[in-house]
């Protein structure tokens, strides 16, 4: 998952949102490390679930703003955030329905992984390195005119 993030990095800039869809232990927060590690982000990337949101400067340009909505009830307290949309690379975990209407376009990530297996990597107490791989299925959907024509 943080080779698929590096991925990603390599492709956005400045006003870009991403959103990450998945299950518990889908990878959500690996691939965000993957993708602060190729923007050159700051500070160690981890799953923000109590303190909501953080923001790494990178060497790359522009921050990384690290979300995470899965405590969220609605929209309103992600606004009241006042995360700098325009001028930050957005990362929202849990953000399917929560980021509808902060731009006219999102690059959406859907995880998703077998039941029954570790799916350990989103802890922030486990090494992701010591956990098994696991197949995944990611489906990355651009919408809008940013990708309209990319190419990932």
């Amino acid at each position: 998952m943080g080779a698929l993030g590096a991925r990603i990095a390599a492709v956005l800039r400045a006003g870009d949102l991403v959103v990450l869809t998945g299950p518990l232990g889908a990878g959500k927060t690996t691939m965000t490390r993957g993708l602060g590690a190729a923007l050159g982000a700051r500070g160690q990337v981890s799953s923000p679930t109590f303190v909501l949101a953080r923001t790494h400067p990178t060497t790359a340009g522009p921050d990384l703003v690290h979300v995470d909505a899965y405590r969220l009830s609605d929209p309103v307290e992600l606004d009241d955030l006042d995360l700098d949309w325009d001028g930050s690379i957005v990362v929202v975990e849990w953000g399917r329905g929560m980021v509808d209407g902060v731009g006219d376009s999102v690059l959406d990530v859907e995880i998703t992984r077998p039941t029954g297996g570790g799916g350990a990597d989103d802890d922030d107490d486990v090494d992701p390195d010591e956990v098994p791989d696991e197949p995944r299925r990611v489906v990355v959907t651009g919408t809008g005119p940013r990708w309209q024509d990319a190419t990932l």
